[in-house]
């Protein structure tokens, strides 16, 4: 997140509800249960998160956008980053951890991470997320978001945060088979407290055009971990 992002937002806490979030084992249990027979899955999260983390996370990302403090996002990495309008329209703006909203929703993705390599032995070391936001018309089209062997981006999560999605406001995540790749087997509509999770580098899943703004916060876990920069002197 840029600095200019981080200072739009306001610091100032909405209170989740008592116990909240909170990664309950047989919720986690699920996950790693079609993970590994699908490579897939989508499931509700509001109750683990509760009502009120999740609208203070959408006022976040409306505001983001509102300031025009989010950033047209690219795809590839390093020398390989380009911003291409055929392939994704999408803005985007990185989470800090710098608000209460924020540090909460890390705690419930820690959880996810510690229960992961708990039950599928990942070796996940730490995870990385950002806002998106799609208006109307916008659209990602079909990628993975690894490529294979990199040892990086190992599972992808993304929570949505649009109230009273219908399916004719389209913005479905659209996924294909891993062993059949222009085979459709599923699409997760992006209502608030729905997430989908999949394997990084198995599963090609893409944005469908939306008809209205859509919200919602990416997130990768990784087995990587980020450099320690040298120090001189």
């Amino acid at each position: 997140m840029t600095t200019a992002v981080a200072n739009v937002l306001n610091p100032a806490p909405v209170a989740a509800e008592p116990g909240l979030p909170q990664a309950d084992e047989s919720w986690l249990d699920a996950i790693a249960t079609n993970l590994t027979e699908w490579g897939w899955l989508n499931l509700d999260a509001s109750n683990r998160l509760g009502p009120a983390l999740l609208a203070q996370l959408r006022e976040e990302v409306e505001i983001l956008e509102k300031t025009a403090s989010m950033e047209h996002a690219g795809v590839g990495r390093g020398t390989d980053f380009t911003r291409d309008r055929s392939v994704r329209r999408d803005r985007i703006a990185w989470l800090n951890g710098q608000t209460p909203a924020q540090q909460q929703f890390f705690d419930f993705l820690e959880q996810v991470r510690v229960g992961l390599n708990q039950r599928l032995f990942l070796g996940l070391q730490r995870f990385e997320s950002h806002y998106a936001s799609y208006q109307p018309g916008d659209f990602y089209r079909r990628h993975l978001d690894s490529f294979r062997g990199r040892a990086s981006r190992v599972v992808s999560m993304v929570l949505y945060l649009n109230e009273g999605w219908l399916v004719e406001d389209g913005g479905e995540l659209q996924v294909f088979n891993r062993e059949n790749p222009v085979e459709v087997c599923g699409r997760v509509l992006p209502d608030a407290g729905r997430v989908a999770i999949f394997m990084s580098e198995e599963v090609p899943h893409e944005v469908l055009p939306a008809a209205r703004t859509r919200h919602s916060i990416a997130c990768w876990f990784r087995q990587d971990v980020v450099p320690v920069p040298l120090q001189v002197g």
